[in-house]
């Protein structure tokens, strides 16, 4: 304690290390006082960048996309004026900077593989926010809510939210559901053998042209789609709004089956007889 007291009073009688000590504190604060200033400048000029993308019309998930990279480099450019008033010269900030990049570069591979995904989904389009897609890789599928630099948030139909890394994205298939505004409706419906085929097919179309929403003015078809083991195979194939597509293909997979009921017509399925055959007993 007495060494340490000393040295502070050998400190403070010289006026080369006390005026050194006070440049040192008043560079501490300019920097933190730029960091304070920079982070409510970075606020605003993110506030004019994103209006001016609004006014251009650009995607909502280029915009989010080319928000959250002006942001990152906003605050390294704030950062860099930070280390430079404490006294830390640019060659050294750039050669710690590289090193660190090389370092990262190799620790960060899959980030990486994943930026460059987003930049190829954003140019690309296979997708936009709003649209309902199918990863195939995992079996991941929701309505897109975002298109981040590293991760695409999709939102569940019994919302949960799913991040898919954009590296998975941009190199394996997936199907986006909702890029067109129709979708067709392929149905396969199984009746026995000794059903009545010409009322089957009658009362199939019929209740295709009371579901609603059905398109009309395009083909409905109605046809012998097999020659299954235990049951005629009939396909039906009608078209409806994509939004429609749902809610259609289940009103006419239960009306089908009610209707049928009324009129007899069996739908087959599986089943198994068992005969028990009785042995006289022997006496």
């Amino acid at each position: 304690m007495t060494e340490l007291i000393k040295s502070i009073s050998e400190m403070l009688t010289d006026n080369k290390a006390v005026s050194s000590l006070i440049e040192l504190i008043i560079r501490i604060f300019i920097a933190i006082l730029i960091y304070y200033i920079g982070k409510k400048l970075v606020k605003v000029v993110l506030r004019i960048f994103d209006r001016f993308l609004e006014r251009a019309g650009t995607d909502i998930s280029l915009r989010k996309f080319l928000y959250s990279g002006l942001r990152i480099i906003l605050y390294i450019v704030v950062f860099i004026l930070m280390i430079r008033t404490v006294g830390i010269g640019t060659s050294s900030i750039i050669a710690v900077l590289g090193s660190a990049g090389l370092t990262l570069g190799l620790a960060l591979q899959g980030s990486l593989s994943n930026l460059a995904g987003g930049v190829l989904i954003l140019l690309l389009k296979p997708f936009r926010v709003g649209d309902y897609i199918i990863e195939d890789t995992k079996g991941n599928e929701g309505t897109v809510q975002s298109i981040d630099v590293f991760y695409t948030r999709l939102l569940t139909i019994d919302n949960r939210m799913v991040a898919v890394p954009n590296g998975t994205l941009a190199n394996s298939s997936l199907t986006n559901v909702t890029s067109q505004t129709r979708r067709r409706i392929d149905m396969i419906i199984p009746i026995a053998y000794n059903a009545d085929l010409r009322l089957a097919k009658e009362k199939i179309k019929e209740v295709v042209d009371r579901t609603e929403d059905v398109m009309k003015d395009q083909p409905i078809d109605i046809f012998v789609s097999e020659l299954g083991e235990s049951s005629v195979n009939l396909g039906l194939r009608a078209w409806f709004p994509t939004d429609s597509y749902w809610k259609a293909k289940w009103k006419i997979t239960e009306e089908i089956k009610l209707e049928f009921d009324r009129c007899g017509i069996e739908i087959p399925y599986n089943k198994l007889d068992v005969n028990i055959l009785s042995t006289p007993s022997d006496n």
